[in-house]
């Protein structure tokens, strides 16, 4: 994606070059050259442009153009209606869907999204890079108001993982995992990443966006550059619908949310230690520099990652810089988790 900036736009040329090519099917130089009103040269052009977005494109001599695979493109007037009265903001090519939304706090209410195609400085935990192919993402960004205020935030981006897992179970996608504090995983692997942003003032109300980036199916040209396991939703199935999928995703955490506002992550604690990857088994937590070996004991009522250490005494830990690991290095000898969850 090295010609592109994060605000380079996807043109109207191009995006109709990417309705024609959306079936899957082969289509000539020619023909999208007369679609198109340009010479072939310029087709050529414009094609190259869209794999520097992450595309597969085949061009086979004789033939023409076409897509390793067909493309579901999102839908601004679909996704306005079946979200209304919330805003919903389609960008194909985006920098960042969390910096856009952060910048436009003035005129947003509870629930509006912002949805992108592509995102061309995509951001994960602790400023990580996020690889970001066109299409192939669910690509997201919420607006939350909480009025009382920061501190009511505790736990919130667990309850963001439940949330979407929740609804990936309603549209058929069974088996996601949680990993604490952030982190959809599918058999072991990332499938998908949580940022919570936040801004507020002494006293006042906390404005959060949430955003998030799933996994859909990564063309194999983007696979070599994630230097973590990642898995796709394809691995459970075809998604037959992009757009059902954020519909879905939206108003799952929109419903969460609302009761997270009303009695906080205590409510989620039954569902997190359910769906917890990484619950029961030997992990190693990073602070830093230190290393801390234990097993995994799910959360508490505060949404705190709890350790069991070899003396047998819990150890908790909140967020910031924090992270979990499995530990591959420990023998297995797991115990069951205590009853109580």
């Amino acid at each position: 994606m090295s010609e592109l900036s994060p605000q380079t736009p996807l043109s109207p040329l191009r995006q109709t070059l990417l309705m024609l090519l959306a079936d899957g099917q082969f289509h000539s130089g020619e023909q999208l050259g007369e679609q198109l009103a340009v010479s072939r040269a310029a087709v050529s052009k414009h094609i190259q442009a869209l794999k520097n977005l992450g595309l597969e494109v085949y061009s086979v001599s004789g033939k023409g153009y076409k897509l390793a695979v067909p493309l579901q493109l999102l839908d601004q007037h679909r996704l306005s209606r079946e979200l209304a009265p919330n805003r919903v903001e389609l960008v194909p090519v985006i920098g960042s869907t969390n910096e856009y939304w952060l910048a436009s706090l003035a005129k947003l209410n509870n629930g509006d999204i912002c949805v992108a195609e592509c995102q061309t400085a995509g951001r994960g935990r602790r400023g990580r890079p996020w690889i970001s192919p066109f299409g192939g993402q669910l690509i997201m960004s919420m607006y939350w108001r909480l009025e009382q205020g920061m501190a009511a935030a505790m736990g919130l981006s667990l309850v963001v993982g439940i949330a979407a897992v929740e609804a990936l179970e309603a549209q058929g996608f069974t088996g996601v995992e949680l990993k604490w504090p952030n982190d959809l995983y599918l058999n072991g692997r990332k499938l998908a990443g949580i940022l919570v942003e936040m801004t507020s003032t002494a006293g006042g109300p906390c404005q959060l966006v949430i955003g998030m980036g799933l996994n859909l199916l990564l063309p194999q040209s983007e696979q070599v550059r994630i230097d973590q396991p990642w898995a796709d939703l394809t691995e459970l199935g075809a998604v037959n619908d992009r757009n059902g999928l954020v519909v879905a995703l939206s108003q799952q955490l929109q419903r969460s949310l609302e009761l997270f506002e009303q009695e906080g992550i205590a409510a989620f604690s039954e569902q997190w230690n359910r769906l917890d990857y990484f619950n029961g088994k030997p992990v190693r937590v990073l602070m830093g520099e230190q290393e801390i070996h234990g097993i995994a004991r799910g959360i508490d009522s505060q949404g705190a990652l709890l350790l069991e250490l070899e003396n047998g005494k819990i150890k908790r830990f909140l967020g910031g810089e924090v992270s979990l690991r499995g530990d591959q290095s420990s023998p297995s000898t797991e115990r069951p988790a205590p009853s109580s969850r």
